[in-house]
Order: C-alpha cells, then structure tokens, then sequence
C-alpha cells in the first residue's frame, strides 16, 4: 500500500473521533489511537483460541491470510493483554448486520477501541489486516461462517 492510500485510510479512521486531530497526534506519538466506535464501524471481540481453531493455526501468517480470505476487511489484534483477542471492524449497529447473534462480543456505541495507525507497527496492537481503503470493513455474516467452521471442528475433535 502506498503512501496516498495510507493517508486516506488513516484520515478516514480519524474522522471517526469528534476530534480527528487529536487521532492523528495520538498516533503521532503512541503509535495507537483511541477511537470511540458506532460512528464508522463497530468491532467485534473474538477470543484467539477461537479464530485460532477456525483457521488451523496460532502461526500469524497463516491467521493473516486465511482473515484476509474469510473476511475481506480489517482486524485488528491486541498484542499487550494475556488473551491478545482479535477486533473485527464491521459497519456500526444502525448501519450493518443489527441481528449479531454469536457468542462474541459486538462493542459499538460508549465503546473506544485502540486503533494502530495503517502503516505503522504499535506495541499495544496490531493490523492483522489492514483496511485496503477507506470505508473498508468486514461483512458479520462472513465472520458467523468462518466461527462456525471452529464449532463444527469443536464438534468433531475427540
């Protein structure tokens, strides 16, 4: 991804907080924003172990390439706390899928999310994978059928 779209995917998240700039100085000087969700996306908290047993693998390559091919959007995952769960970046509640039925926590309205800058490496939390363009995110019911593949593997293991 080149400079140009960077610019204009992080502008985009930006807008998401009442006051951009202080997204872009947070960025500037962290390397993650704190970004208050149901504006422009929502995001859904999904423990590791789960996403981990849908794709196969813990190894990040292989997580990253089989999200980007389930999920055609951003995740994120936070790599400072114990469980380091993954946040999938769906459209707001009043917007998008408003019938999420997994067992997975949707956080949208009164929520901030950590929020790394595209491009750029954070100590808190990274892109597994970035968005490809501004207003780019990912599609709930494609996310209920990549869990559903952990259910049924679940379901089958002895």
């Amino acid at each position: 991804m080149n400079l140009h779209e960077n610019r204009a995917i992080s502008d985009w998240l930006a807008r998401a907080h009442p006051l951009p700039a202080q997204a872009r100085a947070e960025w500037s000087h962290h390397g993650i924003a704190l970004l208050p969700l149901g504006r422009r996306f929502d995001a859904v908290r999904v423990p590791a172990d789960r996403v981990h047993a849908a794709v196969g693998s813990d190894d990040p390559r292989t997580v990253a390439a089989a999200l980007a091919d389930w999920l055609h959007g951003p995740v994120i995952r936070d790599i400072r706390s114990g469980g380091r769960p993954y946040y999938v970046l769906v459209a707001p509640y009043a917007d998008g899928d408003a019938d999420w039925n997994g067992r997975e926590e949707r956080l949208g309205a009164d929520t901030h999310l950590g929020v790394p800058r595209p491009g750029s490496l954070s100590m808190l939390a990274a892109w597994v994978v970035p968005p490809q363009h501004p207003g780019n995110l990912c599609d709930p019911a494609h996310l209920r059928a990549l869990l559903s593949t952990a259910d049924a593997l679940r379901t089958v293991e002895p």
